[in-house]
């Protein structure tokens, strides 16, 4: 983190118990909300503010959960990308639904998001593919993610296989590798206030096309 962001971080600490949240009207969209927490939370200098817990379960209820980057959201829901291989991915596969949890402790904010799951469309996910550096696009088709390795020699000659592979083309995305959207049915605002008395609002719906039920929690 340079200089500058320690100083912006220094100015906004506290700013969570100092800002009310503001009564909700009943007709607010969340996610409007979500994106000013966002830049809110990218403007203070936080490192990696899209960072996110997804949490998943198997069919027989066994959680898990890991940190992953947030890399769209807008009115249809959340997106990350991942190895459909990988044990996230599979249990997203067997049993479509997700919570995500978002944590900026200098603003003393936190979001909770609970939804189905859908994959995103390759076209989709390859126009995000496309973005990333060569060298990550190389690592997604080299890493057989959540898979048992040998050691570190190995995984770096799958590299330098894949290197090889696409020596002088394009690296297309793989089609074991794309996205998945958290529809939201569920976001719950909290806002850290003094003497532990926090702000916290939830709102429900259980389609896309009903409006949200907007309540108020006890800290």
């Amino acid at each position: 983190m340079s200089l500058f962001s320690k100083l912006r971080c220094a100015v906004t600490l506290g700013q969570g118990v100092l800002v009310n949240l503001p009564e909700p009207k009943g007709d607010e969209e969340p996610l409007a909300l979500f994106s000013q927490w966002f830049d809110s939370a990218k403007a203070s200098g936080i490192v990696l503010p899209e960072s996110m817990l997804v949490a998943t379960a198997t069919t027989d209820g066994r959680p898990s959960a890991r940190v992953v980057l947030l890399k769209e959201v807008d009115e249809q829901g959340f997106v990350f990308y991942t190895n459909y291989g990988s044990r996230k991915a599979q249990e997203l596969i067997d049993n479509p639904f997700a919570s995500l949890t978002f944590h900026w402790n200098i603003l003393q904010r936190q979001v909770r998001i609970e939804g189905r799951v859908e994959k995103v469309s390759y076209e989709h996910s390859d126009g995000y593919f496309q973005s990333r550096g060569r060298g990550s696009r190389i690592g997604a088709w080299a890493s057989h993610q959540s898979q048992p390795i040998g050691n570190r020699q190995q995984l770096e000659q799958q590299v330098r296989d894949i290197e090889q592979q696409f020596h002088n083309k394009d690296v297309p995305c793989p089609e074991f590798w794309g996205g998945f959207r958290v529809i939201p049915e569920v976001i719950e605002f909290w806002q850290g206030k003094a003497d532990r008395l926090h702000d916290r609002y939830v709102y429900r719906r259980q389609t896309p096309t009903e409006n949200w039920q907007i309540t108020r929690l006890s800290p």
